[in-house]
């Protein structure tokens, strides 16, 4: 399975001490050098990247298509841009990311998408975690983490926690 991550999920479980649930759900994940590149920015807060630089089951890869990237960065931030052109160039199985516009670009490109909420409904369906709740309250007061109230309630209900 291929699978690649834009900045926040990553960034999001790493900052609340889950970021096995990637290698535990997913085997190996794909970062864009830009996505890396961003979530090295975290040292400049305090945080020991360790954990993350020292990930076998994470590989860094660069987006081949420059034009592709180019393109849209017109309405994408980098990371967004070079996540969803290589989603496509290695015909990724799944694409991890939260922004809207993004997510709206990729389904427009028929990449099949998650996020960090559905990540810990899958997790908690294979047994990796207790409690949705928890971590998706930390992640909102932890890691400033937005969710609406209508995905929060969505995803609650959909594992019995509802609020």
């Amino acid at each position: 399975m291929v699978v690649v991550s834009d900045t926040s999920p990553v960034s999001g479980l790493y900052r609340i001490d889950h970021l096995f649930l990637l290698e535990r759900l997913f085997g190996k994940v794909v970062l864009p050098d830009a996505v890396f590149q961003e979530i090295l920015q975290l040292r400049s807060f305090g945080y020991d990247l360790k954990a993350i630089l020292s990930a076998e089951w994470i590989e860094v890869k660069s987006a081949t298509s420059v034009a592709e990237v180019t393109s849209l960065l017109q309405h994408l931030d980098l990371g967004e841009a070079e996540a969803i052109v290589l989603a496509k160039e290695l015909h990724a199985d799944l694409l991890i990311m939260d922004e809207s516009k993004g997510r709206s670009v990729a389904k427009q490109e028929g990449i099949a998408i998650i996020g960090l909420a559905g990540i810990l409904v899958q997790a908690k369906q294979s047994g990796l975690i207790d409690s949705v709740k928890v971590l998706l309250d930390r992640l909102i007061h932890e890691v400033n983490f937005r969710v609406s109230q209508q995905l929060y309630d969505l995803v609650l209900s959909q594992v019995d926690e509802a609020a």
